[in-house]
């Protein structure tokens, strides 16, 4: 294995558990602002701030890509199903304020969501869903439902056994 190869998987990994990070920090500050408002409010509010950071990241990436290649663009256009991201995305948020507001810790409810998102990607992936290649579903898919399943079940309950 290349280093470039190396060095790319090694920031894949570090931008995917910062992302991971930052769904969680938003998920407990949203719950935390629904306890106080509702968690309709609170999703419109993180999605409020959201878009505006949003704006101002693609105004900068634009700028900056702008300098290096002032006559590269593209010209291709997505369907018009694939900018319905941002339903999901808001209902995720209010779900997650519920959940956490209700008896499930920010780890227990963040666990579930993950095996929400395991599950939905082995179907996605099984039937081909949104463009998704096709891929089988094999024995040790349902070996990763399992470890999930079990260690969503120990961080909800493992405490109340302790």
């Amino acid at each position: 294995m290349s280093a470039n190869t190396l060095f790319g998987q090694l920031r894949d990994w570090l931008v995917a558990l910062a992302g991971g990070v930052l769904l969680a920090l938003m998920i407990d500050s949203n719950s935390w602002l629904a306890r106080y408002s509702n968690p309709v409010h609170a999703s419109w509010i993180a999605h409020g701030i959201g878009a505006a950071v949003a704006l101002l990241l693609i105004l900068v990436v634009e700028r900056a890509r702008r300098k290096r290649s002032p006559s590269a663009a593209s010209g291709a256009k997505a369907p018009a199903w694939f900018y319905l991201g941002g339903i999901p995305g808001a209902l995720t948020v209010t779900l997650a304020a519920i959940a956490i507001n209700g008896d499930l810790s920010l780890s227990g409810a963040i666990a579930l969501m993950l095996l929400g998102q395991v599950l939905f990607g082995m179907l996605s992936d099984h039937f081909g869903l949104l463009r998704m290649p096709r891929r089988k579903i094999v024995a040790w898919d349902l070996v990763v439902v399992l470890c999930v399943l079990s260690g969503s079940a120990l961080i909800i309950y493992g405490d109340k056994h302790a």
